[in-house]
């Protein structure tokens, strides 16, 4: 059976669904194909936080205005389309803090030192679970697993779990996923080029704090109904069994973070496979080597901090729009591979 569409987005993370929702939003009827189940979206902690990541990564003022910007554009896309902006404000404590506060301000953030506590004022969060949900439920998605594509005539015909779904345009918005059958070399390459990194969270039904906490290797941050704490960082991992003695190592070290014991919480682990690019920026733009093709993939760990600006990335160029700075700086051919 082949159902026609204008717009087919493949895949249903943060990305993929920015992308549709800006998409509609400027009038075009858009699908998305949604694998099912769990990714790194939702497996998150749901952190917009520019001023951290800027730090801890040590990456330039270009990277660093860029996250910002993207930053900027959650209080509309969070308006437009229902989603809770949980708090405004995280926290740096111990190990770190003073090369962090100097990177925070030579890159032009709002930051807060009180003794032991360095707070970046203007970060972000959601909670993954109640934004996915919102976006969903805005989207049209039909379910299935993606393993081919095929150009014929003109459109894009999409093979998924023996259906094809055929579309003037296709957005693949898949993650750390292989890149599915019949793709043009050069793009099928950028695929093999993103390295997996696979995360694993845990969520605790007590509430813990009212915004982020970070530390040297751990996190804990509010959600809807709980807590969350997080996040290993496994590079080259792309299995999904949660990890009992990672999970403990990341209770103890948010157990001295907020110097109280967290041994008696129940929690819930979850695991998730990032995709990161070789410079760690996402891979957002027209797919090199074929027509009507874009991509939205490879954010690292900052799917929510950067998914309204790929989005608005990838509908100004499907719908003509001249690209600006921020395109030029994730576009895919950025890393000139080889075709062969």
């Amino acid at each position: 059976m082949t159902s026609d569409n204008d717009i087919v987005v493949i895949g249903a993370g943060v990305l993929g669904l920015c992308a549709a929702l800006e998409l509609q939003r400027r009038g075009r009827s858009v699908v998305v194909i949604d694998p099912g189940g769990d990714n790194a979206s939702s497996v998150a902690a749901g952190m917009i936080a520019p001023a951290m990541e800027a730090a801890i990564e040590d990456v330039d003022a270009g990277h660093a205005a860029l996250l910002r910007r993207a930053r900027d554009l959650w209080p509309d896309f969070a308006d437009a389309f229902g989603i809770t902006l949980l708090a405004r404000g995280a926290e740096w404590r111990g190990v770190g803090i003073h090369d962090l506060e100097r990177r925070m301000r030579a890159l032009g953030f709002d930051v807060r030192r009180d003794r032991d506590v360095l707070t970046a004022t203007q970060e972000l969060q959601v909670d993954p679970v109640q934004a996915m949900q919102a976006m969903r439920h805005r989207a049209r998605t039909i379910a299935g697993q993606v393993s081919a594509m095929r150009r014929e005539e003109g459109r894009w015909i999409v093979t998924h779990q023996g259906e094809e779904t055929t579309a003037k345009v296709v957005v693949l918005a898949t993650g750390a996923a292989p890149s599915p059958a019949g793709l043009p070399a050069v793009t099928a390459r950028l695929f093999d080029a993103i390295q997996p990194i696979r995360g694993q969270i845990g969520r605790l039904d007590t509430p813990l704090v009212d915004h982020a906490v970070r530390g040297q290797g751990v996190y804990v941050a509010p959600g809807t109904t709980g807590a969350v704490v997080g996040a290993t960082m496994d590079v080259g991992r792309r299995d999904l069994e949660p990890d009992p003695v990672l999970g403990e190592r990341l209770m103890t070290a948010a157990s001295g973070l907020l110097t109280r014991d967290l041994s008696n919480h129940p929690v819930e682990w979850k695991v998730g496979v990032r995709g990161a690019s070789p410079d760690g920026l996402p891979i957002v733009g027209r797919a090199p080597g074929a027509d009507d093709l874009w991509l939205s993939l490879a954010p690292r760990r900052n799917g929510w901090l950067l998914g309204p600006l790929a989005g608005q990335i990838i509908a100004q160029g499907v719908t003509g729009k001249p690209a600006g700075a921020n395109a030029r700086r994730l576009e895919p051919g950025r890393f000139r591979l080889r075709s062969v």
